[in-house]
């Protein structure tokens, strides 16, 4: 597969690299800023600052903002910011590293059923099990759920025999349907009154966002992103095949299956907080490898940064378009992901 390369990069992307890198923290602010400051009220860019500085250290800046506006920018858009930049990141990070350990250019937590088996998980927790260990039943359930689908699909692929990659996307979407007809059986059988609230999960949303509970998928990002980022020379030669990576020292059945337990974990408690949003984890990856290479030293941050900006700018969308009200974010990024889906098939097969 072209996309993916091999672990020495070429030349002629290293200059890129320190450019992209710029470019793209720059336009990261930019974007947080903007998504901070447009909504059904929106607020002048000195304001969102003037509040952020305040909040950083009192008294730094004088206020000349009303207190509904300083309580809309700190306790409702920031977190909600911040938590599209984590579930961009973090999915992004993993469809890298799915397409990476399959060698499959359409690997993706949506596709291959993962972010279903999440749902699955925070549905089950919502509706029937109730919060029995606090906040963290949800993310657990989700973390269980995905886990679960991963299983399945590879039990699948083995039983089909389906080591093609493209049937193992097909293993994938068919394991998907089925969870998500499982995870339709808990709502009907669920309380009326309380099925409104799986919504969200099942069309994706980040307007539950809030400061006591960022810290969750904060840390699990945290720690599966610096996992990731020291196996990158491993990702690499998984990437030319598996007779290459074993003679290099890899145990490949055994890393494959840690990676996907790694994906497994970052989106099942992404799903936990923003429910199911699909294809982050397909388009961003090759949108990073068009610009950096395929050397997963600058595939994984690069493509950490793009998912963050991309999701950001999908909730900048959603809570424009049909302004006062917002749309669910998966409804953008599964217009745009099936759009990109499309053009990769196509490209795939020109090539």
């Amino acid at each position: 597969m072209s996309g993916t390369g091999s672990s020495i990069a070429p030349k002629r992307y290293r200059g890129r690299t320190a450019v992209f890198a710029l470019c793209g923290l720059a336009l990261l602010l930019v974007s947080l800023s903007v998504a901070i400051s447009v909504g059904s009220v929106r607020i002048p860019q000195s304001t969102v600052w003037g509040v952020f500085l305040n909040r950083i250290s009192p008294g730094m800046v004088d206020p000349s903002w009303s207190q509904g506006r300083a309580a809309i920018v700190w306790e409702i858009r920031f977190p909600r910011a911040l938590l599209a930049m984590m579930v961009g990141a973090g999915l992004a990070m993993v469809g890298a590293s799915l397409q990476a350990v399959t060698r499959n250019p359409l690997a993706d937590p949506h596709l291959l059923g993962i972010s279903s088996g999440g749902a699955f998980g925070a549905i089950l927790a919502l509706l029937h099990t109730g919060l029995f260990i606090g906040l963290l039943t949800v993310p657990l359930l989700a973390f269980l759920g995905a886990l679960g689908a991963t299983a399945i699909v590879l039990g699948v692929s083995r039983f089909a025999d389906a080591t093609n990659a493209d049937r193992l996307v097909l293993a994938g979407v068919a394991v998907s349907f089925i969870i998500m007809a499982a995870a339709n059986v808990l709502i009907f059988l669920g309380d009326p009154r309380a099925t409104h609230t799986v919504v969200f999960w099942m069309l994706g949303g980040l307007g539950l966002a809030q400061w006591s509970q960022l810290i969750y998928p904060l840390a699990v990002l945290s720690v599966c992103a610096v996992w990731l980022m020291a196996r990158a020379g491993d990702l690499n030669a998984m990437t030319v095949g598996d007779e290459t990576a074993s003679t290099l020292g890899i145990p490949v059945a055994r890393f494959r299956l840690t990676t996907f337990v790694v994906g497994a974990l970052i989106t099942g408690v992404m799903v936990a907080f923003s429910g199911i949003i699909g294809f982050v984890g397909l388009m961003v990856p090759h949108v990073v490898r068009m610009v950096v290479g395929g050397d997963y030293r600058r595939v994984l941050p690069g493509s950490a940064l793009v998912g963050a900006v991309f999701l950001l700018w999908a909730d900048i969308a959603a809570r424009t378009v049909m302004a006062p009200e917002d749309m669910p974010i998966g409804i953008v990024t599964g217009m745009v992901g099936g759009i990109f889906f499309v053009w990769l098939l196509g490209r795939k097969r020109a090539l």
